[in-house]
């Protein structure tokens, strides 16, 4: 028997794991039977060096159906556990030492594996139960052990202190999961300095290392952490090349190594958790796409549920339609990481699905008291109402705001009264609240803001603002939203440039494509209407540029940024009736079509062309007959690049693709089939 760390644990938005102390199982005898496709008096020596070989999947296949001819085959079922165990399949790992405990009463060691593997199956009170059944001096610590885990893992602290205070205080074991329950008690200076000192004890362990990275993680000590996350994953390349650490990231496909227990103890997976989790608190979102590309690569239906969580909400902006159902069926998983519930509730929101939050929501009610804290709840709550009762959302944002306005009060006192005192770590932790708690409020404010938006009363959505100046005036999604406001105003283009220039600016000429290309369109068509066209023209070769590089280092990289900042131009004139110029615009943007028409571009474009149709229609305006050829020249080249690219997207994948005629081809030939005949009309 040895110990393991294995605790799972998720932060805020992001999850990522870490361990907590386990037991691990030894080899038991193997078997004497005979089976067809092994040579006669082979079959022992074929299955351990199977074992040596680490093919444990080959090692159950052959067990598996020698057990069909011999059910009872103690030798096969103790393999088969142990192999299971090894494969990290907890449950069938399980079921075999139950079945082997049964009928080897006598043998503890059965009792001991069947305990340990319903604990890594995430069933505690099963394992609980399994425990107690263990009457043994020999073992009595290590079952003390397993029923604190269990405990720990059901969240009932004093049950865990109470099994610890039993154990050896100096055990390794027990060291840790004092450092778990400092953790837990969100005291991660003290977890750290507990968890250095079982580093000290047992010597370099990567299970502890990960652990004192977490601390200076949960401690926003970035650069500390990174220094552990490094060591493991070097130590994991070094010791263990055939893991295929780096191998995803080359972009071509390579073989699982799967869900060893070589590849539990490197404590590799947890690392690139933390180190992407530490790039997404960063807003470094593709770095920590390519921390989770990096993990030693595994089947989808081998990942665990932290990998899989961390996978689904890094990609769910490329692709929503295939990560929803990935949270979805985390729902399902026990253990399930903590914050699944709550992300697919914001998520479903965000995407604009509030009826299927609500169905979510109802039918999970359980979860809503476990896996949501209040304040989320109400949050998530006014969201859903706001699409049928806009008044009594607004009246429950209203209530929230207020409420996190008291606790920012509060905590600016403590600022104060901290530097007046010239205590420095009170300073420091009193802004690090202060920070917590506008993180807090200011999605509160928004959502609040955006009823009003959706009204387009825009004057009361930047009285809203200024209310909340005192404290949200150096938050960058405050002063985003503020210019966005002074822009859709109209007669505030001034206003909206003071506050979308310093964004702009904040990124070098090389780092320009960072910018969200809705602020660069909007600063653009703000430098327009003030008559600084020269502004807006040097902007605009400043991002032409930049794509051209871009296109230059990679040229299968696609971006959109001067293509939706000349939508939104051509959008502009076409608003003001000025369609030939903003219809020359727009046709101009999708060029190249291979690299600017999508889903996304034609929406946008295929309105103004509406607007255009409705006009002529009208007879409000003439066109000239070469801007009429323009237009249908345009429409042949959408036919011909968007016949694989959707006209619209559901997000919800059992909706995805059922509607026929779905293609920007499509809707490109009705357009043009509308344009001829209004040239004739």
């Amino acid at each position: 028997l040895r110990p393991e760390d294995d605790y799972q644990r998720v932060l805020h938005i992001f999850c990522i794991s870490r361990f907590f102390s386990r037991l691990f199982l030894s080899p038991q005898s193997a078997m004497a039977s005979k089976q067809k496709a092994i040579a006669e008096g082979q079959f022992t020596a074929t299955v351990y060096n199977l074992i040596s070989e680490q093919k444990y999947t080959e090692v159950v296949q052959t067990l598996e159906a020698q057990l069909e001819q011999f059910p009872m085959n103690r030798a096969a079922l103790s393999l088969l556990g142990w192999c299971y165990y090894y494969l990290q399949d907890f449950n069938n790992s399980s079921k075999y030492y139950e079945i082997l405990s049964r009928a080897c009463p006598t043998v503890i060691e059965y009792k001991i594996y069947y305990a340990s593997s319903l604990y890594k199956a995430g069933k505690y009170a099963e394992a609980q139960r399994a425990a107690v059944q263990v009457d043994s001096p020999e073992f009595s610590q290590r079952m003390l052990k397993l029923q604190a885990y269990c405990k720990y893992e059901q969240g009932e602290v004093s049950a865990t202190k109470a099994f610890i205070e039993q154990c050896a205080p100096d055990d390794p074991d027990v060291i840790i999961t004092q450092g778990n329950l400092l953790f837990k008690a969100k005291k991660y200076d003290e977890a750290r300095k507990t968890f250095s000192d079982a580093l000290n004890t047992v010597g370099y362990k990567p299970s502890i290392a990960y652990n004192i990275a977490l601390c200076y993680y949960m401690m926003k000590q970035y650069p500390q952490a990174r220094k552990f996350i490094v060591e493991i994953i070097e130590k994991g390349i070094k010791e263990h090349p055939e893991l295929g650490i780096g191998s995803n990231a080359e972009g071509i496909e390579v073989r699982s190594v799967g869900n060893t227990l070589t590849l539990k103890e490197t404590a590799l997976v947890e690392a690139f958790n933390l180190k992407a989790a530490i790039e997404y608190d960063m807003k470094n979102f593709d770095a920590a796409k390519d921390s989770l590309a990096d993990m030693p690569p595994r089947s989808e239906e081998e990942l665990d549920p932290i990998t899989l969580h961390n996978i689904a909400l890094t990609h769910m902006e490329d692709n929503p339609s295939e990560n929803f159902p990935k949270l979805n069926f985390l729902l399902t998983v026990n253990p399930m990481p903590p914050p699944t519930f709550a992300n697919l509730l914001l998520l479903y929101c965000k995407y604009g699905y509030y009826d299927v939050a609500a169905d979510i929501l109802a039918e999970n009610a359980a979860l809503s008291y476990t896996h949501l804290d209040p304040e989320l709840f109400a949050f998530l709550d006014a969201l859903i109402i706001q699409q049928t009762a806009p008044e009594e959302a607004y009246r429950k944002f209203d209530e929230l705001a207020k409420k996190h306005i008291d606790v920012l009060r509060k905590v600016t006192k403590e600022v104060q009264d901290a530097r007046n005192a010239r205590d420095e770590k009170a300073i420091k932790l009193a802004i690090e609240q202060y920070d917590e708690a506008l993180e807090k409020y200011v999605p509160v404010l928004m959502a609040q803001a955006k009823i009003y938006w959706d009204l387009e009363n825009y004057p009361q959505v930047e009285k809203i603002f200024r209310q909340s100046l005192e404290f949200c005036s150096e938050h960058d999604v405050w002063k985003l939203n503020v210019a966005h406001v002074f822009f859709m105003q109209e007669t505030k283009f001034k206003e909206a440039i003071r506050y979308y220039e310093p964004i702009v600016k904040k990124f070098q000429d090389n780092q320009l494509l960072q910018v969200q290309a809705i602020v660069l369109a909007n600063l653009c068509v703000s430098y327009i209407m003030t008559s600084q066209n020269e502004e807006a023209e040097e902007l605009m070769r400043r991002i032409e540029k930049e794509e051209e590089r871009v296109a230059y280092s990679d040229p299968e990289k696609k971006t959109y940024h001067l293509c939706i900042v000349n939508l939104v131009i051509g959008t502009l004139y076409c608003a003001k009736q000025n369609f030939e110029f903003g219809i020359s615009r727009i046709m101009k943007s999708l060029e190249p079509y291979n690299k600017k028409l999508d889903t996304d571009t034609w929406f946008y474009a295929k309105r103004c062309f509406v607007a255009l149709a409705e006009n002529l229609a009208k007879h409000m305006i003439i066109l000239r007959d070469a801007t009429y050829n323009d237009i249908l020249t345009f429409f042949d080249a959408c036919d011909q690049h968007g016949k694989t690219i959707p006209a619209y997207i559901s997000h919800l994948p059992d909706q995805d693709g059922q509607m026929d005629n779905n293609s920007v081809s499509y809707e490109a030939r009705r357009l043009k089939t509308l344009f001829l005949r209004l040239r004739e009309f």
